[in-house]
């Protein structure tokens, strides 16, 4: 049986002969393995084959991968008294994210037989709460109190995490749950005696006896505590509570929820439903801390109330002049935990924290950026920025988790905030060996979503990563390939660094039957710095995956196409599966259809475009359009004969020896003087650029007088077309080299092509220049800094450095 061409360090073959798809790759063991606890992508797989090649997904028996969505830092404390089922649902949602092991309570109420005492009703727990269970797992595992070190490291509390900031204040104590509250336990005996007192008078007993009983019963020791949900006698002790839910005074019936949180009732049950029912009601008559309260305790059930939550934010909106700080932190976090966004308060939340920002603990503006990211809420340019003002001048004194939290709004809000990033290349690489991966993930996903590059940063990543690569969700190595390859950087260990990041897509394989848009979004960043596993692009491009696609949430037909595309264009050997004709022809309309409205209509693009064509003789010489429609950006194409020619191609406007026309272009010694000279402060025009990913404060384009490297050949050089005849290059533009002539692609880049500040092309742009190439084309590049202060500057200026760029004898010798 042939095997499969892979080993543990995966050979840089994937640059040249991609893997071989004919045999089986065999499900690798590990230790300590099951699906892991909470994934906010997890599937279980099962093995899928293709025509072309066997694949099976790697789902090894007992697999467990930690997933430890928000702790960044190796100091954190870890909680050993966790609620059960660690991050479940968000407060303002009824989605619970897929993978979220919890744990699952039964109610028996059919035994009417005489129940043992209570310490033999409550047992040990058959499930511990989810936190303590990951961490009791992995340590058994561990061989070394080093690995031991390791997974503590990257195993937190979901939960606990965020909520980091209430420490600061002592007034968060009466706006959120205090899970570390000191309470005297409960002996065992007592809570027996609650129990049977519950069985012998039931419902007999007052609302404010039956609040103590809740009270009491929440202090038992954690394991009965547990076990308790699913005793009979404490479920007629529930169903007592929810009859007369109406008759408990208000601190009553916070306590009963209070106790609710330390019994971990699962999210679903009917007290709770009662309990919600309730306070929906009686929220006007309450105070703004109980109501704070109350929707932490939710938080801390995992319970989704987005009617409780609406009313809460319109009553927030009402008294919006009453709220102090810890109120206007914790409401901002109850915010984020829901998941939804008020549009009524976003500018009332933008000027408070303007009020407030002076005087905000560091905890606490990572807390605030943290709700504004998880609720998607869109914030000012002006308020981002004074965030990050504040930011860059403590990064040294703030903790790496709240750090990473206004890392991910000042992505999701686009701010190219030069400080702070500065700042962060500085302090950040130090710190890097102990941040949990996912910490380390964001902070390299807002350095490419920024497309900000600091060769610090990202070696330092590089290097730590291989052996934290099994912590990595299937999220976090996508994000890690996109990442490296957006930037088009890649490390000293590269091969280390790819080949244990490809290894555990590998592993992940399962996963991204659910959530497809992470395995092609790792894809992709690896076909940017021209690495292609066969085994999982053979996957990606079968139908049983493509069918995935089509569920996901995400637009993922153009990542299809590129992925697709590029692999037919680099990989010639490959063999495995293949988009289908019909969708690959659905999606290249789409995109040219897309390019028709948004790309070729760019007046950048445009003008060149125009000025090509009185530089080349017409619109028959020069075509704008998309030569890799896969790369989504635009080319000007221009076909040179092999006397220097242009050669008319454009179907859409057929000519049979048309003799160009005169232009009038002269480089003359004036000419050239004054376009080398040119003027220091030219400015591209604002409306003649493309939004680039990084708004703000940006590097000035360089003025005319940049040009002088490009323009400066012969200064005595004259184009002068004469009566009657067609325009004539200069006598050394001669394709002797090249007998068929050149195809040009001419680029018209802008600076969302470049990572920011600088002439790195980023991964995309790489690609595509890399692809025509291989096609055949010489790419020839209009670049922003030089094009872009053109703009301004007069016509006959811009057919003279059009003329320079398509007629450069430079190109000759690439081309040959």
């Amino acid at each position: 049986m042939a095997t499969v061409l892979l080993c543990r360090r995966f050979p840089r073959l994937s640059r040249v002969t991609t893997f071989s798809t004919t045999a089986k790759r065999k499900a690798e063991s590990g230790s300590s393995k099951s699906e892991q606890d909470k994934e906010e992508n997890p599937e279980t797989a099962n093995a899928g084959t293709e025509s072309a090649a066997t694949i099976h997904l790697l789902n090894p028996l007992n697999y467990r991968v930690l997933y430890n969505p928000a702790a960044y830092a190796k100091s954190r404390a870890v909680s050993q008294q966790h609620t059960a089922g660690s991050g479940g649902p968000a407060l303002g949602d009824t989605f619970t994210s897929p993978g979220t092991s919890q744990v699952h309570h039964t109610f028996d109420t059919s035994s009417s037989q005489a129940l043992p005492p209570l310490q033999n009703v409550l047992p040990k727990p058959k499930s511990k709460p989810l936190l303590e269970e990951t961490i009791s797992a992995c340590l058994s595992t561990a061989q070394t109190e080093e690995e031991a070190e390791k997974v503590k490291m990257e195993t937190h509390d979901s939960k606990e995490d965020p909520r980091i900031f209430q420490k600061g204040r002592p007034e968060y104590r009466s706006v959120s749950y205090d899970k570390s509250e000191p309470l005297e336990t409960l002996p065992l005996e007592e809570g027996d005696l609650i129990l049977r007192s519950v069985a012998a008078c039931e419902g007999s007993q007052s609302p404010a006896t039956l609040a103590d009983y809740f009270r009491k019963l929440s202090r038992l020791p954690v394991e009965q505590r547990t076990a308790l949900v699913s005793e009979p006698r404490f479920n007629t002790l529930c169903s007592c509570a929810a009859k007369n839910i109406r008759l408990f005074s208000t601190s009553d019936l916070i306590d009963i929820l209070k106790s609710c949180v330390r019994l971990f009732f699962p999210p679903a049950h009917p007290l709770l439903n009662a309990c919600e029912e309730e306070f929906c009601r009686r929220v006007w008559d309450m105070k703004l801390d109980q109501l704070l309260l109350v929707a932490d305790c939710w938080r801390c059930l995992d319970r989704s109330v987005p009617s409780y939550l609406s009313i809460l934010f319109s009553y927030t909106n009402m008294h919006w002049k009453d709220l102090t700080l810890p109120q206007f932190v914790q409401l901002v976090y109850i915010i984020g935990e829901g998941r939804r966004s008020p549009a009524d308060l976003a500018q009332k939340v933008e000027s408070t924290i303007l009020k407030y920002l002076d005087v905000f603990t560091l905890e606490e503006v990572g807390a605030i950026c943290l709700g504004l990211f998880k609720s998607l809420s869109g914030i000012s340019d002006h308020v981002m920025r004074k965030i990050a003002d504040r930011v860059c001048l403590q990064m040294e004194d703030m903790s790496t988790y709240a750090l990473v939290n206004v890392l991910k709004m000042l992505r999701y809000s686009r701010m190219d905030h030069l400080p702070l990033l500065k700042e962060l290349g500085k302090v950040i690489p130090a710190r890097i060996p102990t941040i949990n991966i996912q910490g380390i993930m964001h902070i390299t996903l807002t350095c490419s979503s920024l497309h900000y590059f600091d060769e610090g940063i990202m070696a330092t990543v590089a290097a730590s990563l291989p052996s934290k690569v099994t912590f990595c969700r299937s999220k976090d190595a996508a994000k890690f390939l996109w990442s490296f390859g957006c930037l088009d950087y890649e490390p000293p260990n590269e091969e280390e660094f790819y080949s244990s990041l490809i290894e555990q897509m590998h592993r992940k394989l399962h996963e991204f039957r659910k959530f497809p848009e992470h395995l092609l979004t790792g894809l992709l960043g690896l076909a940017f710095v021209k690495r292609f596993p066969e085994e999982l692009i053979d996957y990606a491009l079968g139908d049983e995956f493509v069918q995935k696609t089509r569920g996901s949430k995400y637009e993922l037909k153009k990542d299809l196409f590129t992925l697709s595309k590029s692999v037919e264009i680099e990989c010639p050997s490959y063999r495995g599966s293949r988009l289908p004709p019909q969708l690959d022809q659905e999606i290249t309309e789409m995109v040219l259809n897309f390019a028709e409205q948004e790309i070729y209509v760019r007046p950048e693009i445009v003008e060149a475009a125009s000025l090509l064509e009185s530089v080349l003789g017409g619109p028959e010489y020069m075509r704008n359009h998309m030569i890799l429609p896969h790369t989504r950006s635009s080319d000007l194409e221009v076909h040179l004969a092999m006397d220097g020619r242009p050669i008319p191609f454009n179907s859409k406007h057929p000519v049979a020896d048309k003799k160009l026309e005169e232009v009038g272009v002269s480089l003359t010694d004036e000419l050239m003087t004054q376009l080398i000279k040119g003027r220091s402060n030219i400015q591209p025009p604002a409306e003649a650029e493309h939004k680039a990913g990084t708004r703000g404060e940006e590097a000035r384009a360089p003025s005319a007088a940049l040009l002088g490297q490009a323009l400066l050949t012969d200064a005595r050089l004259r184009v002068e077309p004469k009566s009657g005849r067609s325009l004539e290059p200069p006598p050394c533009v001669a394709l002797s080299r090249h007998p068929r002539g050149v195809k040009l692609a001419i680029q018209v880049s802008n600076r969302n092509h470049y990572c920011y500040g600088s002439k790195r092309l980023l991964g995309l742009h790489r690609l595509k220049r890399r692809q025509l190439r291989q096609l055949g084309y010489v790419v020839v590049e209009l670049p922003f800094w030089e094009w872009f202060p053109l703009l301004k500057r007069t016509r006959l200026e811009k057919l003279s450095y059009l003329h320079y760029k398509v007629f450069d004898p430079a190109l000759l010798s690439r081309a040959g």
